[in-house]
Formats: structure tokens, C-alpha cells, sequence
């Protein structure tokens, strides 16, 4: 009989902000795969939580997996926990879980804190449609290639982003954006939890007025008006392809980017631009 292959929302930073059902998968299973062994065992040692741990992160996804997805096969049950929200968005864990749905493995999901969710849900802007990009790409010239892309999006935009990069990233919304709605969340759940709202150059005065910006940072960009919105429709999905891989993202990473951004899957944007996907 297999194990189950657990994958457990944790706190985003009040230790509190766990359910009861999570405590107690993460006592009962056998193993804790987690990022970084010394922040799950602070929370672990909170709940008086003891089982053995191994690392699982993005330098040692690929071998981790099948070390895990053997010890799955032999019965063991090993919960999947990230630093902080729930595993796989933004955060390794995806190698893990198709593996063992390839492999018949049960994997159960146990809800709990996101930050993309609870940064939305108290940002003020519209909830109906959302999207989440992920991380904005580190390079300005990348980056505003992708803020191109969004100009006529109709969903709040949600991204994560570090401290140190937060200013660029609201230099380049300001200049490409405008003055549409924006939020950023930062230390959410935390002793300095804060809100900023008002237009990108509105919060990048605030910020640049500070000694230095810490924290993580939840990043919210309110819809297109309509009139954008139709201007940005002109763009076809080969011009969108073409104008990321000029700022020196891969054709494969454009692809993968402007079908994110546009809600494809990337064979539909292989339709588009006459290129036959890979196997």
C-alpha cells in the first residue's frame, strides 16, 4: 500500500494562522518535506510537532522528488510544506505532485493561508477576476515587456515581489500603467502588516521617502478601463511573443509568459504563431 502524499498550507506569519486539520496531518505523517528545515521547525516546535524533515527546494526539486516518490511507494506519508502559504504557487512542489499522480500516489490537499488570496481580499480592488502572474521578471527591459502585455487585462493583477526590486517594478508600472489602481501588501499577518493603496507613483513617493524597504510584498494592479483595454486587443499573441523575446526572454519563457498573461495554454499560443509544440 502506498503513502499519501500530503500538501499542507502554512502560516504566511502569525504562527496562529494554521488549521487544526494541518496540525494534525503534520503530526500524524511520517516525513515533512520542507524549503528550509530551520523555519518549519520553529513552526513545527510551536504545535510540539516532532518528525523527521529533509529539505525540498528549487536547487534539489529534481532529485528530491524521486527520492520522495520512492519512499511513497514503500508506504511512507509525507507531508509537502512550504516556507510560508501553500505549496506549488510561487513555490517548488510541482515535480512531487506529478510525479505521483503519474505514479497513482493519493495526494491530498490541505487548505489553508495564501497570501495572493488574503493580499486580494483586503486590497479594495475588484475580486470577480484575478490573476496571478507569479514573480515579475528581474530585469527591467523583461519586466516592462510584461507590464506591456497586461495594459488591457480586465482582472486584478496580483504578483509577488522582493523588497529590494519594489521600486523599480513601481518606476516601470508608473511609466507603462500609468495611473491605474495599485496595492502593495506588505508583512501581511505580521506585527507591521501594511497596505499601501493609491497609483504606482503615488506609493513609489511614499517608499523612496523610507530609509529602506523590508518585508515580503504582495503586489496588486487594478484592471484596464475599457478603452485600454480594446486598444490593447490590437496586440496579437505573435507581437506579444516577438516584443518578449526582443527584450531577451527565451522564445520558450515568451511563450510560457504570454500564455499566462493571456489565460492560454501555450498549444494555443503554438496555433497562433505556426509553431508545433514540443513533445
Amino acid at each position: 500500500m502506498t503513502g499519501i502524499l500530503y500538501l499542507v498550507a502554512s502560516p504566511i506569519g502569525n504562527l496562529e494562522d494554521i488549521t487544526f486539520r494541518a496540525v494534525r496531518i503534520l503530526n500524524e505523517c511520517d516525513l515533512i518535506a520542507c524549503e528550509d528545515t530551520r523555519h518549519t521547525r520553529t513552526l513545527l516546535s510551536h504545535y510540539g510537532i516532532d518528525k523527521p524533515l529533509v529539505s525540498y527546494h528549487d536547487h534539489n526539486e529534481a532529485t528530491r522528488s524521486s527520492e520522495l516518490i520512492a519512499r511513497l511507494l514503500d508506504g511512507v506519508s509525507v507531508a509537502l510544506i512550504s516556507d510560508a502559504g501553500t505549496p506549488l504557487v510561487a513555490d517548488p512542489g510541482y515535480r512531487l505532485v506529478n510525479a505521483a499522480v503519474a505514479a497513482g500516489i493519493p495526494v491530498h490537499p490541505i487548505p489553508g493561508p495564501s497570501a495572493l488570496v488574503t493580499a486580494l481580499a483586503a486590497s479594495g480592488l475588484p475580486t470577480d477576476a484575478f490573476r496571478f502572474i507569479g514573480f515579475l521578471p528581474a530585469r527591467s527591459g523583461q519586466r516592462g515587456t510584461v507590464l506591456e502585455t497586461l495594459r488591457g487585462e480586465q482582472a486584478t493583477v496580483i504578483c509577488y515581489e522582493a523588497p529590494h526590486r519594489i521600486l523599480d517594478t513601481l518606476t516601470d508600472i508608473d511609466r507603462i500603467l500609468g495611473t491605474r489602481p495599485v496595492v502593495v501588501a506588505r508583512e501581511l499577518t505580521k506585527t507591521y502588516e501594511e497596505f499601501l493603496r493609491g497609483t504606482a507613483g503615488e506609493i513609489l513617493g511614499i517608499l523612496k521617502a523610507r530609509p529602506s524597504v523590508k518585508g515580503e510584498i504582495t503586489l496588486l494592479i487594478g484592471k484596464a478601463a475599457r478603452k485600454e483595454a480594446q486598444q490593447s486587443d490590437q496586440t496579437s499573441v505573435e507581437q506579444a511573443v516577438a516584443a518578449c523575446v526582443r527584450e531577451g526572454l527565451p522564445r520558450m519563457d515568451a511563450i510560457k509568459a504570454v500564455a499566462r498573461l493571456r489565460g492560454l495554454s501555450k498549444r494555443e499560443v503554438y496555433q497562433q504563431i505556426n509553431v508545433t509544440p514540443r513533445k
